[in-house]
This record gives structure tokens, C-alpha cells and sequence, in this order.
């Protein structure tokens, strides 16, 4: 009998404790869902990775500045195969364009929703090649 509540018991930890953890690793609040923003920068780094891919990029404002953002996808590489990504498809030096939803506390980081290569390829998360 002991050991029959303690496995109801470990069941309904399971059961409430797991959502938590994936909904906390899979949030999405700290950037803007509603204001995306377009950047053009060059590539220093990318890595196609697991759990979420990321760029590194350098962005040259309106004075000239240069800024360093780092775009990260929300989903794993697999989604953005489906459009034709792969981890040979960016570069260092590569000039891409990037849109996404920046950071709420103004970081300079965004979530990546669509990538324009240099030859004119687009990127969207999970979508069909185009």
C-alpha cells in the first residue's frame, strides 16, 4: 500500500512539475512577440546547435557605430530545416538581413523570425523552402 501512494504521489509530481520546467525553458517573454524589428549585419559567429541555434552578428547604426547583437532561434534546428537552413548556410563575413522580436530590456539580442541570406534566400522558422 506504501508503495502504491508513493507512486501516485510521484505521478502527480511528474505531472505538475514538467509543464513548469518546458514552459520555463520555452519562454518567449522576455523579447517583443508584437514589435519585430529588421536589422543587416555581418556574421562573426552562427551556430547551428541544439536546443536553439544562434547568431552573432555586427550592426552598424545610423552614426556608423558597430554593435554586436546576438539573434537566437526559439526553435530547434530541425524546425528551420524544413525551410532549407543548414548548419553550412552562414558564415563568418556573410552580410545577411534578420528580422525578429528584440529584447524587452533593451539587450541588443532579438528572436529570430526570418534571415535573408547575401544571395537572397529566406529563412522562416519551420516553414517550407522558398
Amino acid at each position: 500500500m506504501k508503495n502504491k501512494r508513493l507512486a501516485v504521489l510521484s505521478v502527480v509530481i511528474g505531472v505538475l512539475v514538467v509543464p513548469v520546467l518546458v514552459f520555463a525553458h520555452h519562454s518567449a517573454t522576455q523579447y517583443e512577440t508584437d514589435k519585430l524589428i529588421t536589422l543587416q549585419g555581418t556574421v562573426t559567429e552562427f551556430k547551428f546547435v541544439n536546443p536553439h541555434p544562434h547568431l552573432y552578428l555586427q550592426v552598424k547604426d545610423e552614426a556608423g557605430n558597430v554593435t554586436v547583437w546576438i539573434a537566437e532561434s526559439g526553435a530547434p534546428p530541425a524546425r528551420w530545416y524544413n525551410s532549407g537552413w543548414r548548419a553550412n548556410a552562414l558564415k563568418a563575413g556573410d552580410l545577411i538581413t534578420i528580422t525578429g522580436g528584440p529584447r524587452k530590456d533593451g539587450q541588443k539580442m532579438m528572436r529570430i523570425r526570418k534571415i535573408v541570406s547575401p544571395s537572397g534566400q529566406e529563412w522562416t522558422e519551420g516553414a517550407a523552402a522558398q
